[in-house]
C-alpha cells in the first residue's frame, strides 16, 4: 500500500517522500479511525485527505467555511486532471443540481461543500447517490464555540455526519488550543480519535518582536534586507493601502490586497505577488488562506493581531521552502493598552447590537417577517454615511449577529444571474408575434432552462449570446427590456459585498440572543488577547516555546534563534 501511495504523491505532486506524519495521518484515514490532525502552516494538510481519497474508490467530501479557498483547491486538483466540483452558499439552484448530479454520476474525486450547504434539503436528497467514502473538515477549529474563529455552521457537522456513521472524518487545522481539541472530537463525534501533533517549532523561523516608535521606518529597514517575498500584515483596509503607498514612495515594489477590491483587482495583485512582481504585498487578515508561496522570507505584523492563533497563522507564511526567514512583529505601548481593553468594543452592549441590526433592516427596507433566505446588495460606505454608526461598532455588532445565526456579512460572493418568466405560455406566445427582437431570446430560454416558468434558473449572458450570435450587452438589455414590459424577473449576477439574511426580520425587541454564551466568549476573547500582549513583552523567554505552550505542546529545548534566545546566548560570559 505504502508503495501506491508514493506512486499517486510521485503522479500528482511530483514528490518522492512524504512530509512529517503525512504518512501516519494517511494510514490512519485508509484504516477507517477518526482523526484528528494538528499540523502548522506549510506542513500540507490538504495532502493528507487528497491522497487517502486517490487511493480508494468513491468521492471525498471535503468540508471548508472558505468559499476562494474551496474554488482554489478545486481549480488545482482539476490542472492535475482530477475530477473536482465545489458547493458554496450563493449558488442558484439550478446550478447545485447539476454539481451534484455531476459528483454523482462522474468519476468525481473531491466534493468540496461550505457547511452551510450540509443541512439543506437538496443536498440531503442527493446524499444518497454520492459514493462517499471519505469527510475532512478543514479548519476544524471552527466547531468550537469558545474558538478564535466559531462558526455556528460548523455544529451542523455532526447532524450530517450522523447520516454517514460508518465514513471516517478527518479533521485539520493548524491553531487549537487543548480545549478546542478536546471540543473537536466531541462536536465532529470521534470514537477512539487517532490524533497526530506535529511540533510547532520552526527551525527556519526567527520570531522577533520590537516596540518601534516609527513604524513605517522599521518595515522599510526590514525590506532593505531581503530579497525574497514578504508580507505586511495590517488591522485595517485603509492601513494596508497607506502603508502600500509609503512603500512605493520610498521606491519599493509593492501593492496592496484586502477584502474590499473588486474580485479581477484581487486576482490581478495575487497573481503579480506570486509570480514575483511584487515583491512585498501590505495585507489584511483576508489575504495568505490557501496561499502556497515558497520564498516568503519575511512576515511583518504591522499591527497587533488580537489573538496568538491568527498571529502564528499569518506568520507560519513565511519560510515554506526550508530556507532561512523571519516574522516580525511590531508594536507600541499604547495599541497594546488598547487591545487589553479591546473586549468591550468587540462585544458591545447587546443594545448596542439590536439597534445596528434595526439600522441594517431599515436600510435595507425588508418588512417585518421577510428577508430569511435572501440576499441584500450592502454598500458599507453609504451605510455609514446615513446612519451615522462606527464602522468598527458595525463590524462587532453584525460578528455576533452572524454567531446567533441571524445575518452574515460576506465582502466578496459571486451571485449569478437569475431569470424566471411571470407570465403565461399563452401571454408570452401573443406577445412574441409582434416583437421579434426579443422574440428569438425568449425562445432560447424556454429551450435551454427547463423550468424557468415555475422558478428562478441561474443563467450566463455569455453563453447565450454565443448561441445567439450576439453581445453579452446586447442580452442582458433585452432582458431588462422584457422584465420592464412584466414578462419575466431579471437579476444581474453580483460580485458586489452582501448581507445574507439567516432568519426573517423581527421587532428589535424579540431579537434573541443567548447572553450567557455572549458574555462567555467575551471572557474568552479577553484571555486571548492578555495573551498576546504577553507575547509582545515576552523577554527571557523562546518565543517558539510560548506558542508551543499556549498550544498544548512542549518543546524539549529553546529554539535559540529568536529575539529572546538570541538575546539571552549573548549576555552569557564565557566561562
Amino acid at each position: 500500500m505504502l508503495d501506491d501511495l508514493r506512486q499517486i504523491l510521485r503522479q500528482y505532486w511530483g514528490y518522492d517522500s512524504f512530509r512529517p506524519l503525512q504518512e501516519e495521518i494517511i494510514r490512519s484515514v485508509l484504516r477507517g479511525s477518526d482523526t484528528l490532525a494538528l499540523l502548522p502552516p506549510a506542513a500540507g494538510k490538504s495532502l493528507c485527505y487528497q491522497v487517502p481519497a486517490l487511493a480508494q474508490d468513491g468521492l471525498c467530501l471535503v468540508i471548508s467555511p472558505l468559499i476562494a479557498l474551496m474554488k482554489d483547491q478545486v481549480e488545482q486538483l482539476r490542472r492535475k486532471h482530477i475530477t473536482a466540483l465545489s458547493v458554496s452558499s450563493g449558488m442558484g439552484r439550478r446550478d447545485l443540481i447539476m454539481t451534484l448530479e455531476l459528483a454523482a454520476r462522474s468519476n468525481c474525486k473531491f466534493l468540496y461543500v461550505s457547511p452551510e450547504r450540509l443541512e439543506s434539503e437538496l443536498f440531503r436528497n442527493y446524499l444518497p447517490a454520492l459514493d462517499i467514502r471519505l469527510i475532512a473538515v478543514d479548519e476544524a477549529h471552527c466547531i468550537s464555540q469558545w474558538g478564535y474563529d466559531f462558526r455556528p455552521s460548523y455544529l451542523r457537522i455532526p447532524v450530517f455526519r450522523e447520516q454517514l456513521p460508518t465514513v471516517p472524518v478527518l479533521a485539520l487545522t493548524a491553531s487549537a488550543t487543548p480545549q478546542v481539541q478536546e471540543d473537536i472530537i466531541r462536536n465532529l463525534l470521534f470514537q477512539e480519535p487517532a490524533i497526530f501533533r506535529m511540533p510547532l517549532s520552526r527551525p527556519n523561523l526567527r520570531f522577533q518582536v520590537v516596540r518601534a516608535k516609527d513604524k513605517a521606518a522599521s518595515i522599510r529597514e526590514s525590506l532593505s534586507a531581503t530579497k525574497d517575498s514578504a508580507l505586511i500584515y495590517c488591522r485595517s483596509r485603509k492601513r494596508a493601502e497607506q502603508m502600500s503607498a509609503i512603500l512605493q514612495g520610498a521606491g519599493l515594489s509593492a501593492s496592496f490586497y484586502h477584502a474590499g477590491l473588486d474580485r479581477p483587482r484581487r486576482m490581478e495583485v495575487q497573481e503579480g505577488w506570486l509570480s514575483n512582481q511584487i515583491q512585498t504585498l501590505a495585507c489584511t487578515n483576508a489575504f495568505g488562506l490557501g496561499i502556497d508561496k515558497g520564498n516568503v522570507g519575511l512576515v511583518i505584523h504591522a499591527d497587533v493581531p488580537d489573538c496568538l492563533e491568527n498571529y502564528y497563522q499569518e506568520s507560519g507564511r513565511a519560510g515554506r521552502d526550508g530556507r532561512s526567514a523571519r516574522a516580525l512583529l511590531l508594536f507600541d505601548d499604547w495599541e497594546l493598552d488598547q487591545l487589553a481593553q479591546s473586549a468591550s468594543g468587540r462585544f458591545p452592549p447587546l443594545e448596542s447590537v439590536r439597534q445596528v441590526y434595526l439600522a441594517l433592516m431599515n436600510y435595507l427596507q425588508i418588512p417585518a417577517g421577510a428577508g430569511a433566505g435572501r440576499y441584500f446588495d450592502f454598500d458599507l460606505a453609504d451605510f455609514l454615511d446615513k446612519f451615522r454608526i462606527d464602522a468598527r461598532l458595525l463590524s462587532n455588532c453584525w460578528k455576533t449577529l452572524e454567531q446567533e445565526e441571524i445575518l452574515s456579512y460576506l465582502d466578496w460572493i459571486h451571485l449569478p444571474s437569475r431569470v424566471m418568466f411571470s407570465t403565461s405560455h399563452e401571454a408570452l406566445r401573443e406577445w412574441q408575434k409582434g416583437n421579434e427582437a426579443e422574440a428569438e431570446l425568449a425562445d432560447h430560454l424556454l429551450r435551454t432552462y427547463p423550468g424557468i416558468m415555475d422558478q428562478p434558473v441561474t443563467i450566463a449572458e455569455k453563453k447565450i449570446a454565443r448561441a445567439l450570435r450576439e453581445s453579452s450587452d446586447s442580452v442582458s438589455q433585452q432582458l431588462r427590456r422584457l422584465q420592464s414590459l412584466g414578462l419575466l424577473h431579471y437579476q444581474q449576477a453580483k460580485d458586489s459585498p452582501q448581507l445574507f439574511l439567516m432568519q426573517d426580520r423581527v421587532r428589535e425587541s424579540d431579537l434573541r440572543i443567548n447572553v450567557m454564551n455572549y458574555e462567555k466568549r467575551k471572557v474568552q476573547y479577553q484571555q486571548r488577547a492578555d495573551i498576546m500582549i504577553r507575547y509582545a513583552r515576552l523577554e527571557g523567554t523562546c518565543r517558539s516555546r510560548f506558542i508551543a505552550q499556549y498550544f498544548g505542546q512542549d518543546m524539549d529545548r529553546s529554539c535559540g534563534i529568536c529575539d529572546n534566545c538570541v538575546a539571552e546566548e549573548a549576555v552569557v560570559p564565557d566561562r
